[in-house]
């Protein structure tokens, strides 16, 4: 079932250079969908637009076949920084979207706090908090946020790599028990093929869809299969699809 479906949008701030131009992806049910493309691109302008922040010049944004261009409140937004609000403990910070929609889980949100690691925590501040623990809160916001979908941009950019690899992991764990459908924006290939179903290769500015690729590898995913041969040669066509637009951009570990 399609969940979420953007259709030929283009977008400009200024009406005269496009930085979305005639884009199409979706997202199925429960399914996870990575973007990946040059810095710059419009990425996060995309989420912006999903958002109903901005609204698409052209084209339409759907959910669930209701078009929601310059709408609100129809999905959760998780942004590259935590964005917990400090004077908010970190279970309100949790229940925040619940409290915002009128339907409050502070049970599953428990719950999901157990299973992050944060149970003892949930009365504490975020600045009593890591980098990765106040990124685990902010998943857990976004995971009991009634939204069906999940705009991830780029969670973990900000963590050391060995924390990065195990928030890769936490996630991975948390997602199969709930498989909320989720929209997630990286630069990291290696990230991209280890979260996802399907990946997205955007062009740079003005950004188009230069290819779908489907990551063939089974669920549960692993840290192991960072390793194997059929991981870097489809890390390697990730990044020859990149190069043209300055591969050097992105990371390229291995």
């Amino acid at each position: 079932m399609m969940k979420l479906h953007i259709d030929s949008v283009s977008f400009s701030f200024d009406g005269k250079r496009n930085v979305l131009e005639n884009l199409s992806m979706h997202v199925k049910s429960g399914e996870f969908v990575s973007i990946v493309g040059p810095s710059g691109s419009g990425k996060s302008t995309l989420f912006s637009l999903i958002g109903g922040i901005f609204k698409p010049n052209t084209g339409s944004i759907k959910l669930d076949g209701k078009n929601i261009n310059g709408l609100r409140g129809h999905v959760s937004y998780m942004p590259q920084q935590p964005a917990l609000l400090p004077w908010r403990s970190i279970l309100e910070n949790v229940i925040l979207g619940g409290e915002l929609s009128g339907s409050v889980d502070q049970e599953k949100a428990r719950e999901l706090l157990v299973k992050a690691g944060l149970a003892d925590y949930e009365k504490a501040y975020p600045h009593e908090l890591s980098g990765g623990m106040k990124q685990r809160a902010a998943f857990i916001r976004s995971l009991v946020s009634p939204q069906e979908i999940m705009c991830l941009d780029e969670p973990f950019s900000a963590l050391d790599e060995l924390t990065r690899l195990q928030m890769q992991k936490w996630l991975l764990s948390v997602w199969e028990e709930n498989r909320r459908s989720v929209l997630f924006i990286t630069h990291s290939m290696e990230e991209a093929i280890l979260l996802s179903d399907r990946i997205y290769v955007l062009s740079a500015r003005p950004a188009t869809v230069i290819k779908e690729v489907h990551v063939p590898f089974p669920r549960p995913r692993n840290e192991q299969q960072l390793l194997g041969r059929e991981f870097l040669d489809l890390k390697r066509e990730l990044y020859n699809l990149l190069q043209p637009m300055g591969g050097s951009q992105f990371e390229n570990h291995g």
